[in-house]
């Protein structure tokens, strides 16, 4: 090969090296979140949720026989996003739908849900862009 083109040769290399090592990154893929479920004995459920960053949901068939629940939910240490609580009775009507939002006080909620119809109620828990974590609780109300 003549020496013209081994140097061109170099500073293709040197290009498709410096592209490969400083293009974007698809960071997202390092981005996650993790919610936990704990069913006590007597019917209550719980857990707690940590992120650093990402997005994610769980959704929980939860028994409730009575009307209403008592809920309440903390963020423990959170850098930023969105904490969310959704519950909807066993015909699927919204009794309750909180939020919290990191590094922004209020940093917990609690109380009792309208009144739904017992059965099988749904609980939602969304965190998204959510750097921190927390906990949440629901019972069955009175």
């Amino acid at each position: 090969m003549k020496k013209s083109n081994l140097n061109l040769l170099g500073i293709l290399t040197a290009i498709v090296f410096f592209v490969s090592f400083t293009s974007c990154s698809d960071d997202d893929n390092d981005l996650m979140v993790n919610i936990t479920v704990n069913e006590g004995s007597q019917g209550d459920i719980g857990g707690d949720f940590t992120g650093n960053g990402g997005s994610g949901e769980r959704v929980i068939s939860w028994t409730n026989n009575l009307a209403t629940a008592d809920y309440n939910a903390d963020i423990t240490a959170s850098a930023g996003g969105t904490f969310q609580m959704t519950v909807k009775d066993a015909n699927g009507t919204v009794v309750l739908e909180r939020s919290l939002i990191g590094s922004v006080e209020p940093d917990s909620f609690s109380g009792v849900t309208s009144a739904g119809e017992p059965g099988t109620w749904t609980v939602t828990i969304t965190l998204t862009d959510f750097n921190g974590d927390g906990s949440y609780s629901l019972s069955a109300g009175d």
